[in-house]
Formats: C-alpha cells, sequence, structure tokens
C-alpha cells in the first residue's frame, strides 16, 4: 500500500494531494467513529429507560419524543459520514493509481468532498434540533420543580432532572462534535484539493 504512494508514474502534487486526503480521512474516520460509537452506546442504554420512566409517570423526558427523533436521525447521518470519510481513503489510493485514465478527475474528487460537506451539515443540523429540543425538556423540569422539592413518589421524581436527561445530552453533544469534525475534514480537504 506505501509503495503506491511511491509510484514514479504519479506527478508529485498528486501523491502530495492523495496522501493529504488520505490521512485527513482516515483521522476523520476515527474520530467520528468513536464518536458515533459512544453516542450509540448512550442512546440505547438512555432511550428505552427514559421512555419507561415517561410511560409509568406525567414527567417528560429528553430521551422521548422530537428530541429522541432528531437525534437519532443525526446518528444517522453520522454513520453516512463516516462512510464518506472512508470512501476519502479509497479515493486517496485512486489518485495514485499508475495507470492516468483509473485516476479520479479533480472535479469528481471535489464532487464526493461537497457531498460529504452536505451530508456533515444536514447532520449537524438535525443534532442541534435534537439539542434544542431535549435541552427545552430540561429546562421544562427544571421549571416544573420548585426550590426544596421533596420527592414522595416516583411521579414527583420524573419531575426532577436526573443522570439519565444529562447521559442524553452528552450522547447529542458527541454526535454534534463528530459532524464537526466531518465539517471541518471536508472543508479543509475541498480547499487543499481546489488549490
Amino acid at each position: 500500500m506505501s509503495d503506491q504512494y511511491n509510484a514514479p508514474a504519479v506527478p508529485s502534487a498528486l501523491k502530495r494531494i492523495a496522501y493529504i486526503i488520505r490521512i485527513t480521512a482516515w483521522i476523520a474516520f476515527w474520530v467520528q467513529l468513536v464518536l458515533a460509537v459512544v453516542a450509540t452506546i448512550i442512546f440505547l442504554f438512555a432511550i428505552p429507560f427514559a421512555q419507561s420512566g415517561a410511560n409509568s409517570a406525567a414527567g417528560n423526558s429528553p430521551g422521548t419524543g422530537g428530541s429522541a427523533f432528531f437525534a437519532v436521525c443525526a446518528l444517522f447521518a453520522l454513520y453516512f459520514s463516516i462512510y464518506q470519510a472512508f470512501r476519502y481513503v479509497r479515493i486517496s489510493r485512486q489518485l495514485v493509481d499508475p495507470e492516468p485514465n483509473l485516476r479520479p478527475k479533480k472535479a469528481d474528487t471535489l464532487k464526493s468532498l461537497r457531498f460529504g460537506l452536505m451530508v456533515s451539515l444536514g447532520g449537524m443540523m438535525l443534532a442541534v434540533l435534537g439539542a434544542e429540543a431535549i435541552t427545552g425538556t430540561l429546562l421544562a423540569k427544571s421549571l416544573s420543580q420548585g426550590q426544596g422539592v421533596a420527592v414522595f413518589s416516583a411521579e414527583s421524581l420524573n419531575r426532577l432532572i436526573q443522570p439519565l436527561d444529562i447521559f442524553v445530552v452528552l450522547g447529542n453533544t458527541h454526535i454534534i462534535t463528530a459532524h464537526f469534525v466531518g465539517i471541518g475534514a471536508s472543508i479543509w480537504l475541498i480547499d487543499r484539493v481546489d488549490r
């Protein structure tokens, strides 16, 4: 694989661009993958418990309703963004192919990078909408609990902000961070390729 990047028939500028794409794509891939797996584990753990708590009493939870919908949609967009980062690695390998006819054109490479940017931007939008819904639910919970509330029943316990609620916020924050990495990598690669 490293011999491919040292092929003599490939121009040095193209080798440099392919190397930049490969390194940036691998970094984005792994950072996004780790954050996506952690967020997935958080949501797999938090959403079922949040829904069972919301159904058993009148309290609402950030892991239910629109907040969970937007966060899970953003998570699916994140997995597609991870796939896009892996595609960038494959493009970098194609760029250093000794056969010039098999190399992708600059316009095709830029088109792929711009598509990846749009996926990450869409995912970021969904994650931010999820964050708005989650924090709105937490605000409603915090305003409905009075100062010095005593907990005498499960219904009054569900009105309090619980650690599980903050767990949902953490999962959504991981998704936002991962999409930010995808956006940053795509913009940086577009700038490098478009020179």
